[in-house]
């Protein structure tokens, strides 16, 4: 009887113990491809959402430069967006034939682009295409995005990534991760033959880590129960964790890098569409700056600050569809000329509308003309319904065009600007955000004089 009850015990050990080798090797092995896979598709997703947004801007800003044959300013965009960004192959600007009008590689200037061949990831119904690419002569990601300027096709811009990023941190992972799996397994063995009646609660331990960093947590050091084989198992497993911890703030330094590219790329775009008139040059940099300060003297946070600098930088990109006619007008604009003006809100919307990423801004962008007494466009808000960033922008835009010179007048001084502020201060401003900006422009040891206008 005891021989047979220690035999049934052996028998049971022997499959608790192969039960739970069985488990832990699934454990492990599915924590392995996990982690690959969600690293392999991180760094993806960021190539990719970093292509489509370059090839955006570059189509954005080319427009208006191959309307007016201006070969130069394709080739500084070009050139421009190849040397800030090193893992771009190929950046091209072709005709609506496909004739290459610029190319990062001036041999290739004025030839045919052959069509890529390769596996197409996404095609967006606004042209937005993204093709995968096996060499050679290198695997990349080609986006290539539609050149649209008032509903006429103009041509495309094709960018080439190179894949090289996602190649190297896959063999930083397996190359770091693979020993480490192994060591778990060896333990696994080792332990599950002694220790199988212990198991269940460290078992439990690790099934929990493995879901919390499945799920992008950075999980506590999991506890270890005793120095044994088990106990090395669960050390092994926290190395691990450190290790897919690192990677991962590996990769979030490259977002931020790549958030720094996608800010330079939105200042090229606002400088792009200043330009246009040489009485708005710079406008967009001194609408952010006076925003920036007044948001500051309100008590925005850091987050809510960056936001509102690229709102700024964006706010007038809806005059890239003005015609010219009506945009460098030196008389007074007639009422359809105003009205079609006053689109340039919507116009901005449909822009950004068109980026995911650029959803955010769209309320600053398209309410900036709005007045506080609900008479502004274009849907005729009022008071705290107006979002705060545009009634920032909305004071700052107009200080700015006070004090600068336009086509149909000069520019006023500082103390008049503020006088009609003033005035205004209620009507079409904030009245709050006025009483911020006067004592703004006190503190910055300008005169703030007072002709008789209401705060």
């Amino acid at each position: 009887m005891g021989n047979r009850m220690r035999l049934s015990f052996r028998n049971l050990r022997t499959k608790a113990s192969i039960a739970v080798l069985l488990l832990l090797s699934a454990t492990t092995l599915a924590f392995y491809l996990i982690t690959s896979r969600i690293m392999n598709q991180t760094v993806r997703n960021e190539i990719i959402k970093r292509a489509e947004a370059l090839s955006r801007s570059i189509a954005s800003a080319a427009g208006y430069s191959l309307l007016s044959q201006d070969k130069l300013g394709l080739d500084s965009i070009v050139f421009k967006t190849k040397d800030s960004n090193r893992d771009i192959e190929v950046a091209a600007i072709l005709d609506v034939q496909g004739e290459v009008i610029v190319h990062s590689d001036i041999n290739k200037a004025g030839g045919k682009l052959a069509p890529a061949e390769g596996r197409v990831l996404r095609a967006d119904p606004d042209g937005i295409r993204v093709r995968e690419i096996s060499g050679p002569p290198a695997d990349s990601y080609e986006v290539t995005s539609p050149i649209v300027f008032m509903g006429k096709p103009l041509g495309s811009v094709v960018l080439s990534i190179n894949k090289s990023v996602l190649a190297e941190a896959q063999a930083r992972t397996q190359k770091r991760m693979i020993p480490v799996v192994a060591v778990v397994l060896a333990l696994g063995v080792i332990s599950s033959v002694s220790l199988s009646s212990l198991l269940t609660r460290p078992i439990k331990e690790l099934s929990s880590g493995v879901e919390e960093l499945k799920k992008g947590k950075r999980s506590k050091p999991l506890r270890v129960y005793a120095q044994d084989e088990l106990g090395r198992l669960t050390e092994r497993f926290n190395e691990m964790t450190e290790l897919i911890t690192i990677q991962r703030e590996s990769l979030g330094r490259y977002a931020q890098d790549l958030e720094k590219s996608y800010i330079a790329t939105v200042k090229v775009l606002a400088a792009a569409i200043d330009a246009r008139d040489s009485y708005t040059l710079g406008h967009s940099t001194r609408v952010a700056q006076l925003s920036l300060q007044l948001a500051g003297e309100i008590g925005l946070g850091k987050e809510e600050l960056e936001e509102l600098e690229i709102a700024c930088l964006f706010h007038d990109v809806g005059k890239i569809r003005i015609p010219d006619a009506i945009l460098h007008k030196s008389g007074a604009l007639d009422l359809p000329e105003r009205q079609e003006m006053m689109r340039h809100t919507e116009y901005g919307t449909e822009i950004l509308n068109k980026a995911p990423s650029l959803h955010k801004f769209i309320p600053a962008v398209r309410h900036h003309h709005e007045w506080h007494d609900g008479s502004g466009y274009p849907d005729g808000l009022s008071g705290d319904k107006i979002p705060l960033p545009a009634s920032i922008i909305s004071l700052a835009d107009a200080f700015d065009a006070m004090t600068s010179d336009r086509p149909y007048r000069g520019a006023l001084t500082e103390g008049q600007a503020l006088d009609q502020i003033r005035e205004l201060s209620g009507k079409q401003f904030n009245p709050d955000l006025v009483q911020s900006f006067l004592k703004m422009i006190e503190r910055s040891g300008r005169s703030v004089p007072n002709t008789g206008g209401q705060g």
